[in-house]
């Protein structure tokens, strides 16, 4: 009898040790971030016209955002660069888009997005296009100790494409966790 109980002990206490680690494993801890225009720049960009209506075009592009103040900060390491690189399937400017980030930390290391979303777009004036994008952004792993980073983040971007006028402003929110 008195093994019995030790041992319903002894597996309660490793029970209640489990789910102890298991829990402040996947603390979630929140993001927020707000980047300003004049700290990217479209590194190369290819649209191609799809013939079956006017405006619809299939593009790729790789966008470069470099942080001098206003960093984002994750896991206490500053965000010292950003590179997005998407797909777009816009007809008039509306339509979808999906790609991958990378940024690069103060640190060295590297952590890894996907997003997609859909963007919305007017033509302005003087032929630009301004436009909004809505998407979602999922943290997906990275090097050194955010190998196991996981999350999710809501993006909001505004963007004008006229070079002249910088070209997109973003801001995000979210939460991500470390797995096991």
């Amino acid at each position: 009898m008195r093994r019995r109980i030790c041992t319903a002990v002894s597996a309660l206490g490793l029970a209640a040790f489990l789910f102890s680690a298991s829990a402040v494993a996947q603390q979630k801890y929140p993001y927020s971030h707000s980047t300003p225009p004049q700290s990217s720049r479209y590194v190369q960009q290819h649209i191609i016209d799809v013939d079956d209506m006017p405006g619809h075009q299939v593009r790729i592009f790789e966008i470069q955002r470099k942080y001098t103040n206003s960093h984002p900060v994750i896991a206490g390491v500053k965000v010292v660069e950003t590179i997005v690189r998407g797909t777009s399937d816009y007809t008039d400017g509306v339509g979808p888009a999906q790609g991958y980030t990378t940024w690069i930390l103060d640190d060295g290391n590297r952590v890894f997005l996907k997003w997609s979303g859909t963007s919305h777009t007017k033509l302005t004036s003087a032929g630009a296009r301004e436009g909004t994008f809505n998407g979602t952004s999922y943290f997906v792993g990275g090097t050194g100790k955010f190998a196991t980073i996981r999350g999710v983040s809501t993006e909001r971007s505004e963007f004008n494409t006229d070079p002249d006028s910088g070209y997109n402003h973003t801001s995000s929110r979210g939460e991500y966790w470390f797995a096991q």
